[in-house]
């Protein structure tokens, strides 16, 4: 054991993936919790973690991406009404990034949805409780529609070795599979959807165990088709995400945030007929336009470590913002993040001083995100 549970945990309400074993006996050194679930963070330098992904490829235990499940005759109706986004346009087969919003425009949750069957979805979660609210909306809606959480536990490959491995498992049939597009099978008998995407800006897939008890069997499998590549488990890399200029939900976008505010109103989709939670909320913004705006910096000095708080950020003598997400990038060479800030303070070139904790102040200025690759193309090659 490379962790002790003790420091942690008291009894079964923290829940562990079924690769939990899995990951500790390859040396997961920390945990934190998400969505009610233990998350390995850690099982290497993280800067090392980082570069693996980079040349190689690595395996995370994503299980905490907790499924909200829809069903039922009316399933497609009240999907489309949790999010801004026009599920008439996602077919069978496809993902979509999606936003839940609540009655005011603010963000509740950035889950993948994908859509099994006409009447069948799944909401791939960040950290915060869209069954319940779910549940709440279905309470009043008339609609038939049943809601639950499935056994569906999943894992990411990621890297530039990503097609590599997922072709030892499963065969040209995955390297056809386009950006957000996924498929259902089964390996040596475990039930799977194979979906082609991730959370790093690199090439990567997700397979979505459908029974638990084959967690450990999977894990080692997917290890062994890697071996040949240099797979490794890793956890979440924050460098790369910034780097591609991905949102951590409840760090660089929560409740009070709209979608406008954090350079996603793009995924509010204007003519859509059908009506959904927050729309007049979200119609008041655009026309009015966000006071607000995510915007991306660069901070200078010598290498910040990750940011475990908000940092205040000013311009000009007065107080404007905050920093969100910071972090060193190895390849760049520089601190770079997101800073909420006024409209009228985030247009690239705005000089900025960040406020770090203990007191130390240093110069940042703002500048266009997504730092690397803002097209997309590397994932999406």
């Amino acid at each position: 054991m490379t962790f002790d549970m003790s420091l942690v945990q008291r009894g079964a309400r923290l829940r562990r993936s079924p690769f939990f074993e899995a990951t500790q006996r390859h040396g997961a050194r920390a945990y934190t919790v998400y969505n009610h679930m233990l998350f390995p963070i850690c099982f290497a330098d993280l800067e090392g973690e980082y570069r693996h992904l980079l040349e190689h490829v690595t395996l995370w235990d994503v299980s905490v991406e907790r499924q909200v499940e829809i069903t039922g005759p009316d399933a497609a109706r009240f999907a489309d009404f949790l999010t801004p986004r026009d599920l008439a346009r996602c077919e069978v087969g496809q993902g979509m990034y999606v936003l839940i919003t609540a009655a005011d425009g603010g963000i509740l949750n950035d889950p993948v949805l994908l859509r099994l069957a006409e009447n069948h979805f799944w909401l791939s979660l960040a950290d915060s409780d869209v069954l319940l609210w779910a549940r709440g909306l279905a309470l009043k809606s008339g609609l038939r529609v049943s809601l639950g959480e499935p056994d569906v536990s999943p894992l990411q490959i990621q890297g530039p070795k990503a097609k590599e491995v997922v072709r030892a498992l499963f065969g040209d049939r995955a390297l056809n599979l386009r950006y957000y597009r996924f498929f259902e099978t089964t390996l040596d008998g475990i039930p799977l959807v194979v979906t082609r995407t991730g959370w790093t800006g690199e090439m990567g897939y997700e397979l979505y165990l459908r029974d638990a008890a084959r967690g450990d069997e999977l894990w080692e499998r997917v290890m062994a088709a890697g071996r040949a590549h240099r797979i490794r488990p890793t956890g979440p890399c924050d460098i790369r995400r910034v780097e591609a200029g991905i949102l951590n939900f409840g760090a660089d976008m929560t409740p009070a945030d709209n979608p406008y505010e954090v350079g996603l109103g793009h995924l509010v989709d204007e003519r859509k007929s059908a009506d959904y939670v927050g729309r007049e909320s979200l119609a008041r913004v655009r026309a009015a336009g966000a006071k607000r705006k995510l915007a991306g910096i660069e901070i200078e000095g010598t290498r910040l470590e990750f940011n475990a708080a908000r940092w205040p950020t000013a311009a000009g003598g007065a107080a404007v913002g905050h920093v969100t997400s910071a972090i060193w990038s190895p390849r760049l060479e520089k601190n770079i993040g997101y800073a909420m800030l006024p409209v009228a303070q985030a247009a690239p070139g705005t000089e900025l001083r960040v406020q770090l904790p203990g007191g130390e102040e240093r110069r940042a200025k703002v500048v266009a995100m997504p730092f690397i690759d803002p097209g997309k193309e590397i994932p999406k090659a």
